[in-house]
């Protein structure tokens, strides 16, 4: 039976981490670490991680400045607010939440976040750094991933990782992170288009599972003692729930747990990584 690993648990480490790092940096008469949120339309999903950055933020003692704009904002009119942002020497990280209403480019607005600022790694020169192996912020959510094997005692030296998703928020730049030095592992990416991909999933012994479809990786696609890191929200009916939904992962939790070594949960295994890794990023931003 797999370990579970407590995301939650390793988030409130290094949450606390954070709070010890702004504590030393305000105690010297500095200011504390300023997150500006950009936030456009009332999304209620958008709205739910904003307002959990904000308190997150609040709790190890960074400040948070949520910008709340009506969907109606034209796109000139957001890059104004980003430039200003970039502008103004009292914030150190910019977060757009993302997605942005159909009629504006959400490229061009990430494109036009100052690299000094852009904690969410989503930048192309943010992106460049990251594949290069140079210093700067790192991704949230692989951040997150890498963070959760090293805590957890998770050999990566030498290991194969296959990674399921080729997105540019975790798939890509997960794989970047797991080849770099001091990580070494070797990566295999699939995809939807991918074939025999049962086959290579099973040869994995770190299965990162990202392709957003509900209980995709079953237990034939593990590896006895693989690793397996599911990064998957899925809602799925659920009528006996007051919600009438309930949220699952990309991997089939209860047949996959009898056969891994580890498994993190859903929720309460990545997510919880990504809002950590975040508040770690914008202390950087502020003290580098």
């Amino acid at each position: 039976m797999a370990h579970i690993i407590d995301g939650r648990l390793i988030a409130s480490q290094i949450r606390q981490e954070v709070k010890q790092a702004v504590l030393a940096h305000t105690s010297t008469g500095r200011r504390a670490p300023n997150l500006a949120v950009v936030l456009v339309g009332e999304d209620p999903a958008s709205a739910s991680y904003v307002r959990g950055k904000a308190k997150a933020s609040a709790e190890v003692g960074i400040e948070s400045d949520t910008l709340t704009f009506a969907e109606t904002i034209s796109e000139g009119e957001l890059l104004a607010v980003v430039k200003r942002l970039n502008a103004d020497h009292n914030v150190d990280g910019i977060l757009v939440q993302l997605p942005l209403p159909a009629h504006i480019d959400d490229t061009r607005i990430i494109n036009a976040i100052s690299p000094e600022k852009d904690v969410d790694c989503f930048h192309p020169a943010s992106v460049g750094r990251l594949s290069i192996g140079l210093d700067g912020y790192a991704p949230a959510t692989p951040a997150g991933i890498v963070l959760l094997l090293e805590r957890s005692n998770i050999e990566t030296s030498g290991a194969h990782c296959v990674i399921i998703g080729r997105s540019n928020i975790v798939g890509k730049p997960l794989a970047n992170l797991m080849l770099r030095k001091g990580i070494d592992a070797t990566v295999t990416v699939c995809h939807s288009r991918t074939r025999g991909l049962p086959a290579l999933a099973r040869q994995a012994d770190i299965l990162v599972a990202a392709i957003g479809r509900a209980h995709f990786v079953t237990a034939d696609m593990v590896k006895p003692g693989a690793t397996v890191i599911d990064v998957g929200i899925n809602r799925v009916s659920d009528p006996s729930r007051e919600r009438g939904y309930r949220l699952v992962g990309d991997v089939d939790f209860d047949a996959v747990r009898p056969i891994a070594g580890h498994i993190t949960p859903v929720p309460g295994g990545v997510g919880p990584m990504t809002i950590a890794v975040l508040l770690q990023n914008t202390l950087k931003a502020a003290t580098t």
